[in-house]
């Protein structure tokens, strides 16, 4: 079955879902939290620390918010030769420890790019009251599934980085087993875990998911831009341009644009750009 241009507007059925204070703390120590400094990071990794109330990540959103989008209308392919492109996550203020909310997905847009497909999902995740918490966006580029006779799409915007040094520079390292601690939030592409399977991906051993360093990423931009506190981290959207393997050491490279904006890029020790094209929305 070949990509099915059709599937865009189609909208999944709402998933629930539900987390603890338990899935938040695994989600940070997926993400690399409490690494380097445990003390810094505590109200994140323990929920019984006396005198701080433990905290969520922001972008723990990609975690309990992307959900339902109806992948079964978009055809049949190998997910070997599936690869996260970009990912977006914009939050309504600060995500409780637990919590359970509606998840609504739709897919938004596929592109004929040749060598490959491009399929775009949106997610938003809503309460009881249908108050949206954080909505979610990605777009995976499928590897040979193209020239099925759609349109290419829009090139996309331009992206530069303001000349001279970055106001700020964070530099974290990522763990061997990095990409096993993350997976238990439930990311189980043995990409990340199977070296066989992902050889099969042209990977002399599993990488990294694009999401951890999307997670370690936020993490840097949530202390150097924000001060560490959740309430001001408002959105956050990147690409995704190189692979980073477990044991790497990611430097996430950030420009004040003014007005509630940053810009940033990740790169590797091998000074690859991991996460490019980075915006961060924030209030002051």
């Amino acid at each position: 079955m070949a990509i099915n241009p059709g599937a865009v507007g189609a909208v999944g059925e709402p998933v629930e879902r539900t987390w603890t204070s338990k899935d938040c703390l695994l989600y940070a120590l997926g993400v690399g939290a409490g690494a380097q400094d445990p003390l810094e990071e505590l109200a994140f990794t323990t929920e019984n620390s006396a005198g701080i109330d433990q905290k969520v990540l922001p972008t723990f959103a990609v975690i309990a918010g992307s959900a339902g989008a109806p992948w079964k209308e978009v055809g049949e392919f190998d997910f070997a030769r599936l690869v996260h492109g970009e990912q977006s996550v914009e939050v309504n203020g600060e995500i409780p420890p637990e919590g359970s909310v509606q998840v609504t997905g739709r897919i938004a847009e596929i592109w004929d790019k040749g060598k490959g497909a491009v399929v775009v999902t949106e997610c938003e995740s809503t309460d009881a009251s249908g108050k949206w918490l954080f909505r979610t966006r990605a777009s995976a580029f499928i590897r040979g599934e193209g020239d099925f006779g759609g349109e290419r799409g829009p090139s996309a915007p331009p992206f530069e980085v303001p000349d001279g040094k970055p106001d700020h520079e964070v530099t974290y390292r990522t763990r061997p087993d990095q990409a096993l601690i993350y997976r238990l939030s439930g990311d189980r592409n043995a990409l990340h875990s199977d070296p066989t399977f992902a050889s099969r991906a042209n990977f002399d051993r599993p990488i990294l998911h694009g999401l951890c360093s999307f997670g370690f990423t936020g993490r840097a931009l949530l202390h150097a831009v924000c001060g560490g506190e959740v309430s001001r981290f408002r959105s956050m959207s990147a690409r995704f341009t190189s692979p980073v393997f477990p044991g790497d050491e990611l430097t996430v490279s950030v420009w004040d644009a003014g007005s509630g904006e940053a810009l940033f890029r990740t790169s590797t020790q091998r000074g690859d750009v991991a996460v490019d094209q980075g915006r961060l929305g924030y209030t002051s």
